[in-house]
């Protein structure tokens, strides 16, 4: 089998694709684990990582999408960093410099390892979905009560400025 080129290439929902979902939906035999059957009728096992992003690249056809593939590398320029969290690049710096992800210097060039990148994606989604839970549950979650809150607020903003300009 000749090598797949390396590039981002989009693949199109087939309408084939239904048995397959219904194959991988189900894992084997109680476990997580698959297997692939060679030609010669040899099972060859399918990395866990490997699983997930087959089950959800087939998820995603069997739900009519098209499916984009980016290959990566393991090492990531700050930019490409900023891309995959959907930031600037100095905003990446200053997380960098702050500590957030560890990153190492190659000469004047800061890389920084997918992984990293990817975990601290998941750690400020997980503090994102905390802060909005907390905001959900506060008293203060009465729309009524947060309407005459921005009104006083505005109030005393107007207040404020009059005073300033007036002075």
């Amino acid at each position: 089998m000749a090598a797949t080129p390396l590039h981002p290439q989009t693949y199109l929902p087939d309408a084939e694709v239904g048995p397959l979902h219904d194959a991988l939906a189900v894992p084997a035999a109680g476990s997580d684990q698959q297997y692939l059957v060679t030609g010669t009728g040899e099972q060859v096992p399918v990395p866990l990582e490997t699983l997930r992003a087959l089950r959800q690249v087939i998820e995603a056809m069997h739900q009519g999408l098209a499916v984009t593939v980016v290959p990566q590398s393991k090492t990531l320029t700050t930019q490409q960093a900023a891309d995959l969290l959907g930031v600037s690049r100095p905003t990446v710096i200053k997380l960098l410099e702050d500590g957030e992800m560890p990153f190492e210097r190659a000469g004047n060039r800061r890389r920084i390892l997918l992984h990293d990148v990817l975990a601290y994606r998941e750690r400020r989604r997980t503090q994102q979905y905390a802060a909005l839970e907390a905001l959900a549950t506060a008293e203060e979650d009465d729309p009524e009560v947060v309407l005459d809150q921005l009104r006083t607020a505005r109030r005393a903003v107007a207040a404020r400025r009059r005073a300033t300009t007036t002075s």
